[in-house]
């Protein structure tokens, strides 16, 4: 278990020297293979209790699932089935949906329903 950051940055560097090594990648019985793999997990282990990514919002997903999907408000709003000034409301985070709308976001836009929920 890695416990401090100085330990996280030398560990990262001996990863760095062992991917420079192609055996150490692809070869299974070789001990830098082994080796990589265990330090690998233990940097992973690290970073995801010190270096966790939020999840993103509501407002967010819908700004870039509307340019994914090259949808203006009021296509958005058609799509959903509520009015222009709702759909400006949840890109500003004035409001939150219904659960009936969140169900048809979740569905119509493929955004996971935690997402569109903010669980």
């Amino acid at each position: 278990m890695i416990t401090t950051e100085k330990e996280y940055q030398v560990i990262l560097e001996r990863i760095e020297i062992l991917l420079k090594n192609k055996d150490n990648i692809e070869n299974k019985e070789s001990k830098g293979y082994v080796e990589l793999n265990i330090l690998s997990d233990l940097v992973a282990d690290y970073e995801e209790a010190n270096y966790a990514v939020p999840q993103p919002t509501l407002v967010e997903v819908l700004k870039v699932r509307m340019v994914e999907m090259e949808l203006n408000q009021k296509l958005l709003s058609e799509l959903l089935g509520v009015s222009t000034s709702r759909v400006s409301e949840y890109l500003t985070g004035k409001s939150e949906p219904t659960l009936k709308v969140a169900r048809t976001i979740s569905k119509k836009l493929s955004i996971d329903a935690s997402i569109v929920l903010g669980v």
